[in-house]
């Protein structure tokens, strides 16, 4: 590893990379604490500390403590990121967008101008409905408005705040792209989450001091996040190789093909979007209720759908496992892929080509697809279990943890293959450790 990190100092175009990577997040977390205009923020933290079992804590969450302090960065890349997925979505039902996507470079340019467009529509959209949310919340102490000056300018001054804002680390991540290291949307994402790191440490270190958390409770828990993080770097790097055999071909007096090679597929192709989805729906029913709260019916719900009971984790790990499996359909296809081989004199040993093909690779994708989920479901639902075992000040594991780990780990491999590019040993070394495990 230290001698990776040196190999790093001898490349400059890297050095540079890194710097300006660096620079982007340092500017992303110096603008968290830039405030929008119109909010006592006190207010609105002293709200906010009430709903952390809420979709707001959640924003809190992915937009780094943004959403408490009223920045201009409040929404986050959230929009850029529920544009993306509308537009994954409509690329499957919409043959234009299909053929489009198809296209190679060129379509593909014209789909991030349409992601930039509803990008931009969906800040606006949510900014005024912010807007408007604000106005009606009030300091749980002294029953006052967040908000200073209600009204249309404020609501259209926040509009305005907000869309910049978001605007803007949208610029930030695909200048990121193009002139740093690493995906620059899950960097920003994966900087909001860390950012909170230090806190929880302090408060974690507290406990102990004040004797709440014991010391074999403490050293068992770091040993169980130890063990966390290498099951989820061990299965966001596994795959399932399936073996690929290509005809032998003469041409003229050579022989071309023949060769054997695998079609790789990840355990987990979804990533962290089912769980993502899975909480947000799960949320809506707290949040209804914290916004009536003398609502008897929304109250008994509220309670129903509390994140310590095991309903709601039932209906968690169901809705994991069955948005793993409708992402792997619109993700993957597998008569394209049965065609494309059969295109390219490629087959699978002891399978037809066409159909029969097709059917092996989805039966086959089904199978690590079932793996994945419940992968994910027990990776989701273990901080809830902490929390009340431990009562640990902090959210361990889930979709946070997931979206860290991959974050580095799809870093740590663009470095790597900058350093080999330059026949450098990168951070994974000759054993390949992490890497391409049969299934």
């Amino acid at each position: 590893m230290s001698t990776s990190f040196g190999n790093m100092a001898k490349i400059p175009e890297l050095k540079r990379r890194i710097g300006f990577t660096l620079l982007m997040l340092a500017v992303y977390r110096v603008g968290v604490y830039v405030p929008s205009a119109g909010v006592d923020g006190a207010k609105l933290q002293s709200f906010l500390a009430m709903q952390k079992g809420t979709l707001f804590g959640l924003f809190n969450m992915f937009s780094g403590g943004a959403f408490e302090k009223f920045s201009i960065f409040m929404l986050g890349i959230m929009p850029y990121i529920s544009a993306s997925i509308i537009i994954s979505l409509l690329t499957v039902v919409i043959p234009a967008l299909d053929a489009l996507q198809k296209e190679g470079d060129a379509g593909r340019k014209k789909i991030t101008m349409y992601t930039r467009f509803g990008t931009i529509i969906l800040a606006v959209v949510q900014g005024f409905a912010m807007s408007m949310w604000l106005e009606s919340v009030r300091d749980p102490m002294s029953n006052l408005s967040v908000v200073l000056n209600p009204g249309w300018g404020f609501r259209l001054s926040t509009v305005v705040a907000l869309t910049a804002g978001t605007a803007f680390l949208m610029w930030m991540g695909e200048q990121i792209n193009e002139r740093g290291i690493g995906n620059g949307i899950s960097l920003l994402i994966f900087a909001s989450i860390v950012s909170s790191i230090p806190q929880s440490i302090v408060n974690t270190l507290q406990l102990f001091r004040n004797n709440e958390l014991q010391f074999f409770s403490l050293l068992f828990l770091l040993a169980l996040i130890f063990v966390v993080i290498f099951a989820i770097i061990y299965f966001e790097t596994s795959q399932r190789r399936i073996p690929i055999q290509y005809a032998k071909k003469v041409v003229g007096k050579k022989m071309y093909g023949g060769q054997s090679t695998h079609l790789p597929l990840k355990l987990n192709p979804t990533g962290v979007i089912p769980p993502i989805f899975a909480s947000s729906l799960l949320l809506f029913p707290a949040t209804m209720a914290s916004l009536v709260p003398n609502n008897p019916y929304l109250q008994w719900v509220q309670g129903l759908f509390d994140h310590t009971r095991l309903f709601y984790n039932f209906v968690y790990v169901a809705l994991i496992i069955f948005f793993c499996f409708f992402y792997t359909a619109i993700q993957i296809n597998p008569n394209d892929m049965a065609d494309n081989l059969k295109k390219f004199g490629g087959y699978i040993p002891g399978i037809r080509p066409g159909k029969k093909t097709s059917e092996y690779i989805d039966r086959v994708i089904s199978r690590i697809t079932l793996g994945g989920a419940l992968y994910l479901s027990i990776v989701c639902v273990l901080p809830t279990f902490l929390a009340i075992r431990f009562k640990i000040p902090f959210y361990f594991g889930g979709t946070a943890l997931l979206i860290v780990i991959g974050v580095a780990l799809d870093t740590i491999a663009q470095i790597e293959s900058h350093l080999l590019s330059h026949q450098y040993e990168g951070f994974l070394g000759a054993g390949k450790r992490f890497r391409g495990r049969r299934g």
